[in-house]
């Protein structure tokens, strides 16, 4: 691997640590909150299990009459999720009254952990803006937790939160571009995370503070306890319950390390462990109360004790307790796949799409960009496996694969992350807050971190404030579930389902639907090889790989095929000439 590959996993590494220590820590300086648009489906929702049976939008036309000032759409609307108070953003783009007239609307997909501003940078340089110029009814899609996507029952919660994050993210950018430092911008960005929700994750003091009450850590221990029983409602399998609930009794036994305690503790650690494995009854309810009062008390006489190490013991549990609830919140509140972006998500959108727009055969055109390319590849798929018509004439990707083990993707790095306990750990990845605290060091001298640049774009290929708003105000926070199921895609067979049995590349010959797939010639993300993996799947008669980039420049990175300089007179162009080939 080259000098550059080990430099970059050194830093992901130290990237995961700052998030995993930033969602556990107890210094409020540290702290990122959540706001309603990131909170969960309700915890007995039951999603679909095919994109077949689409959800209905939850109204005609959920247009929103005044845009956040983030938004650069022609309209900004809503659709509304089966069984969930997820409120999906669609931003709009009319074509212009000089348009070529056309008979299908398109439908744009972002990759993962970003929002709508990808694809509409600014007036010069507008990806949405070009295809709605060109006669397209263009919409882009924010899956639930990207950009103005909200939680909310209503139209006054949507306006309060999408105005506080595009106020939010406006606020990032200013601080960097003024020159706030990256110590600063580590505790205090939060990747247009809401600081009015921080009531979340921070830690109560007060509560560490009061005198010690053992009712009350009875209480919470026993919830703590009993939560994990039931393997909260459904979310951990039960392998995930029994690394999470061995990595909190460890963090309990540290407290008690070389004293005379720890052998009781360890008992009772035995017996809450297998009651653990058992399911939940009222007679097991019982007996982890029991077992809890007896850990409290333990932990009572030590703290009678007057070793030094029983200093402040009870603030310590209290202390570690309250982490681990915290832990236990984000798996639960990030609790989202790309399974679901598929079956759900993406539906949803097309259906209001389709019932707003009314194209005559009932179809749309879709593009998407690295994620969203991967989205689109598996509903042929999964369409092509039941034998159903998917409602997609054309479809064109970009930097996207369904399979990337023979490439030498820097994605690769993610791997660890496969690994459950490591995603239990970091149950979400603050991607838009640690590209933001990294940017200046990518952007100013020293230049420590230059290498984040190449992976977004090549050199000389973004202006320079273009690239920084990409940065700053693009990405958002990634659950370590959705990674976790992306990260198959460089394991053989390629990307899976959710349940491990479903192949996606296995399938897509079977569709019908013609295929534009492009590369960049310098995409380390996404190599031109791993496009070519999944384009040589397709009957030949029905897809079409263009690579872009000379051996003499210009050369194409990931984001440049949406944001380049030159995108607009060389891919734009040829997206263009292919999409209307089937419209």
């Amino acid at each position: 691997m080259s000098t550059l590959h080990f430099q970059i996993q050194s830093d992901i590494r130290s990237a995961f640590q700052i998030a995993s220590s930033t969602f556990c820590s107890n210094s409020p300086r540290r702290i990122y909150t959540l706001p309603r648009r990131l909170r969960p489906p309700p915890l007995h929702s039951n999603p679909v299990s095919s994109f077949g049976l689409l959800p209905r939008a939850f109204s005609n036309d959920a247009s929103v009459p005044e845009k956040p000032l983030i938004c650069t759409a022609d309209e900004l609307h809503y659709v509304s999720l089966p069984n969930s108070d997820w409120r999906l953003a669609l931003w709009r783009y009319h074509p212009p009254p000089q348009a070529p007239p056309r008979n299908h609307p398109l439908l744009l997909l972002s990759g993962v952990g970003t929002n709508a501003i990808g694809y509409d940078l600014s007036p010069g340089s507008s990806f949405a803006r070009y295809m709605s110029g060109q006669g397209f009814d263009t919409w882009i899609l924010e899956v639930r937790g990207a950009g103005l996507s909200v939680q909310a029952s209503n139209n006054k919660e949507i306006k309060e939160t999408t105005d506080s994050v595009s106020e939010q993210m406006e606020a990032v950018a200013k601080s960097v571009t003024h020159g706030v430092s990256p110590q600063q911008q580590s505790t205090n960005v939060s990747g247009s995370l809401s600081d009015s929700e921080n009531s979340f994750l921070r830690v109560d003091s007060m509560r560490i503070g009061t005198a010690w009450d053992e009712s009350k850590l009875v209480t919470r221990l026993t919830e703590i306890f009993m939560r994990l029983s039931e393997r909260l409602s459904g979310f951990l399998s039960d392998g995930q319950s029994r690394l999470i609930s061995a990595k909190f009794f460890d963090q309990i036994s540290k407290l008690l390390e070389d004293s005379q305690l720890s052998e009781r503790f360890e008992e009772v650690r035995v017996k809450l462990s297998n009651l653990l494995e058992k399911q939940q009854n009222s007679g097991i309810a019982s007996q982890i109360r029991d077992l809890s009062q007896r850990l409290v008390n333990i932990i009572e006489e030590g703290q009678r004790s007057v070793s030094p190490q029983f200093i402040d013991m009870q603030e310590r549990l209290s202390s570690t307790i309250e982490d681990f609830q915290k832990q236990l919140d984000l798996i639960v509140k990030y609790d989202w796949d790309f399974d679901h972006y598929l079956e759900e998500d993406v539906p949803a959108a097309m259906e209001y799409i389709r019932a707003l727009t009314k194209p005559k055969d009932g179809k749309l055109l879709a593009i998407g960009h690295s994620m969203g390319g991967i989205l689109l590849y598996a509903m042929l798929s999964r369409c092509g496996f039941e034998g159903r018509e998917l409602t997609l004439n054309a479809i064109v990707t970009l930097a996207s694969s369904l399979d990337y083990t023979s490439s030498n993707s820097t994605l690769k790095l993610l791997l660890p992350l496969a690994d459950p306990a490591q995603a239990l750990n970091v149950p979400v990845v603050p991607l838009g807050a640690l590209l933001t605290a990294a940017y200046p060091l990518s952007s100013r001298p020293p230049y420590v971190l230059a290498w984040l640049n190449n992976l977004i774009s090549a050199q000389d290929m973004m202006q320079p404030e273009l690239l920084e708003k990409l940065v700053l105000n693009n990405f958002c926070t990634i659950p370590a579930k959705l990674l976790l199921q992306l990260t198959t895609a460089f394991r053989q067979g390629g990307l899976c389902d959710r349940s491990g049995k479903f192949f996606y590349k296995n399938h897509v010959h079977k569709s019908n639907v013609p295929v534009l797939a492009i590369a960049g010639d310098q995409d380390i993300i996404c190599p031109p090889e791993a496009v070519e993996e999944t384009v040589k799947l397709f009957p030949k008669n029905l897809v079409t790989y263009k690579l872009f980039g000379e051996n003499q420049g210009p050369h194409y990175a990931h984001y440049d095929l949406v944001g380049g300089r030159l995108a607009v007179e060389q891919v734009y162009p040829c997206i263009v000439q292919f999409l209307c080939q089937y419209d």
